[in-house]
């Protein structure tokens, strides 16, 4: 067993020793066999081959059963998945959904995450999928080890099965008999295939599931635990720093590090091509360095960016691919009114926090690597790739840190740390990013363009429906080790892959672009844009945030060139009864009923109501959305007084975890659409900063926010991490519309915008 092996045991514990790392403890694990991925697939919706993919969620991924449940002779009971907490929650959704399938009390049961030596290969935490495809992949494996430990504990008392039941990690029998799972269990005894069809236990008689459970990372995050791979401290552990070029192609021409190589406790500078790193006993000694040999460097540049002033223009005149995604056609269209309108959006960063961190071991010829990244598996490739090892030589363990959804700087940092590592073997390594390079350099979610047509008959209804959408690439996660920028900037570099389309039904660009709304005659058009102006990848919901912003407020604007209320417009334009559910249940719990556009509408000006719909994907959750504004005429401010949202996520895991999401997306969402916007001159990322890179603060969010959940016991799973981000950009969009009277289609919504829309 390899020391990375044996310290996986140790999950959890994210202040370790490097004895630990060496030596270690724990057990071994039975081995199984999985399926090859294809890198770089988004979202984890990855399609397993053969007959394994009957199997639900990912278990055709990992058909055996010990490769997500073990249960040892001691009694204790491990879930394995190949998903990453984020910060969402899932670790105790999935803790949830083992522990009620499986009758095993909670805090009994281990839950090891993303290990590349431990867990299945499930792609990247990503697309809200973790519940859809983890969830369900466990909660089938657990049900399926509970009828097998009872078929074995029947065997041997010599009773039917029928008279046995589990409960509290034992089977139960007639006359007080009883047997722990530690008893019952054997060697391989799980080392089965899964079968294609489980007998579940019924919503009923759930005792987890359901329930609010606290989750259970929380504690260490609020009380100054080690709760992220940023905390984390091995004995003889270096401190690194990268010296990253100012702008994207800006070369090294000379460095001197001559004076930096004798300031106190540097160990080591590392330079490798235009990657340049510097390595220290201390932390605050590595960033002094830094800083020191940034200045010692001197580095040649060339404008290749676009004027931001011109972005929208820059990216309509950009080469495109046009995909139609969806065309439907009618014979007859005779309408009396058309609209159309167009839409953007800028540049976006993820703005963790925490900036990017990761930290790397080479020992023997092997690497351990620890990084917050969504996706080891890809990791592993890329890093393996980067270094000249094989695969099964590096080890990637997930292990949270403080802030990210989508693709930051985490798999940059992994490569980083794993690269000095292998310069310096037997010293574990600490790479820490500072804010300018995470804002400087992580890849940000794609500028759009969004231009609609639709025409309206003299019912009001709509007749016939054009879209189009203009966007990059959303997908330039590892991988290879060119998506990297570790690979990027050694001497022999290794080429950046091709920018990728994620094709329909979740889609990338053109994720939500197809509405859910039933219309006669549609077309929908996906103008792919190839060149990248900037460096860009995943942002939490990918294209669905700019899609659902424009089809949600140009449906506003029908409805106001129909005349008719923005709600009953929607409603009779759907047919999906689960849709209509939480479009009613949101009106409703808003009061809704009389804010007509020109009818009765919130006391007070530039007071204003906004609505918005959407299914995420047209695959996962519904959610919908209203809200209401105060937009100050003088300044511009948009002060969200209130909130009101229903979801339908299916079956669901915990309540609380279903809200948080729901209200985080909110928040995250009205950040994007009212404050944020990547700067840029010609040359340089310009935004790298707080100040320059503004966010919702704690004074802008809402004053009230409340969470419906429609409940769907028994029904399947349905991600709603990412449900909300779309329909919460289109609600305020509509409620200052409301506000102010004018429409503003360009994000974001800012103050200056507001203000100079009013005229004041």
């Amino acid at each position: 067993m390899t020391a990375s092996k044996r310290l996986a045991a140790r999950e959890g514990d994210v202040s370790v020793s490097r004895r630990a790392v060496l030596r270690g403890t724990g057990a071994l694990i039975v081995s199984f066999a999985l399926p090859p991925v294809a890198s770089g697939q988004e979202a984890g919706g990855l399609k397993p081959v053969g007959a394994a993919a009957r199997l639900p969620g990912s278990l055709g991924r990992a058909p055996f059963l010990d490769a997500w449940i073990r249960v040892d002779a001691d009694g204790t009971v491990t879930a394995f998945t190949g998903k990453a907490e984020l910060g969402q929650g899932v670790k105790t959704a999935l803790a949830q959904v083992v522990a009620e399938e499986l009758e095993v009390p909670l805090d009994r049961l281990k839950l090891v995450t993303a290990d590349t030596e431990r867990t299945a290969n499930e792609g990247y935490t990503a697309g809200s999928h973790s519940l859809q495809d983890s969830g369900t992949a466990l909660r089938h494996a657990a049900a399926q080890a509970r009828e097998i430990l009872i078929l074995e504990a029947a065997r041997k008392q010599h009773m039917p099965p029928d008279r046995l039941k589990a409960a509290n990690a034992t089977v139960l029998g007639p006359n007080g008999s009883r047997l722990t799972y530690g008893e019952i269990v054997s060697p391989n005894l799980l080392h089965l295939q899964a079968k294609p069809v489980t007998p579940l236990k019924d919503p009923a008689r759930f005792t987890v599931m359901a329930r609010p459970i606290p989750r259970i990372d929380i504690p260490a995050k609020v009380t100054g635990g080690a709760a992220y791979v940023q905390d984390m401290r091995l004995p003889g552990m270096l401190h690194a720093r990268v010296v990253r070029p100012p702008s994207y192609r800006a070369q090294l021409t000379t460095v001197d590090t001559t004076s930096v190589e004798r300031m106190p406790g540097i160990v080591k500078i590392v330079r490798d091509g235009n990657f340049l790193a510097v390595v220290a006993e201390r932390e605050f000694q590595a960033i002094q360095a830094m800083r020191s040999l940034a200045a010692a460097v001197r580095w040649q540049e060339r404008p290749t960016l676009p004027k931001q002033s011109e972005l929208s223009a820059a990216l309509l005149k950009l080469p495109a691919q046009d995909f139609t995604i969806f065309e439907k056609r009618a014979g007859d269209t005779t309408a009396a009114t058309s609209l159309e309108a167009t839409y953007s959006r800028p540049y976006l960063a993820h703005a963790s926090i925490g900036p990017s961190c990761a930290v790397a071991l080479a020992d023997k010829g092997s690497v351990t690597v620890w990084s917050h990244t969504q996706g080891v598996y890809p990791d592993r490739q890329a890093i393996a790739e980067l270094l000249g090892l094989a695969p099964e030589k590096v080890h990637c363990i997930h292990v949270e840190g403080s802030g990210c959804y989508g693709h930051n700087g985490a798999d940059d940092a992994a490569a980083d740390a794993a690269l000095v590592a292998s310069r310096l073997p037997g010293r574990p390594i600490r790479m820490q990013w500072m804010r300018e390079q995470e804002f400087a350099w992580e890849p940000f979610g794609p500028a759009m363009v969004a231009r609609v047509r639709a025409s309206l008959d003299s019912s009001g209804q709509i007749r016939d429906w054009d879209y189009g959408v203009w966007s990059n690439t959303h997908a330039t996660r590892p991988g290879p080790a060119g998506s990297m920028l570790a690979g990027q900037h050694v001497e022999h570099a290794f080429p950046i892959p091709p920018p990728r389309i994620l094709p329909q039904p979740e889609g990338g660009g053109d994720r939500n672009a197809i509405p859910l709304y039933s219309l006669p005659q549609a077309k929908v058009v996906h103008h792919f844009l190839p060149t990248m102006p900037v460096r860009v990848s995943a942002l939490r919901s990918l294209g669905a945030h700019m899609n659902v912003f424009a089809i949600e407020s140009f449906m506003d604007e029908l409805a106001l060139g129909a005349g008719a209320d923005p709600v009953d417009f929607r409603l009779r334009h759907l047919q999906d009864p689960r849709a209509r559910d939480v479009i009613t249940t949101t009106a409703e719990r808003f009061g809704w009923a009389g804010r007509r556009h020109g009818g009765n509408r919130p006391k007070g000006p530039g007071t204003g109501c906004g609505f918005a719909f959407a299914r995420y994907k047209n695959l996962a959750a519904y959610c919908a959305i209203a809200m209401q504004v105060d937009v100050q005429y003088e300044t511009g401010r948009v002060r969200i007084e209130r909130v009101v949202a229903a979801v339908d996520t299916g079956q669901v895991v915990n309540p609380d975890g279903v809200r948080n999401q729901i209200e985080g997306a909110i928040l995250q969402s009205l950040s994007w659409t009212l404050y944020e916007n990547v700067s840029f001159d010609d040359t340089r990322i310009t935004s790298v900063d707080w100040s320059k890179y503004p966010i919702l603060r704690f004074d802008a969010v809402p004053d009230s926010v409340e969470v419906h959940i429609v409940d769907r016991a028994g029904e399947p799973f349905l991600g709603c991490g990412e449900a909300g981000q779309g329909p919460a950009a289109a609600a305020v969009a509509n409620a200052i519309a409301d506000a102010i009277g004018k429409r503003l289609r360009d994000l974001p919504l800012s103050g200056a915008r507001v203000k100079a829309a009013t005229g004041i």
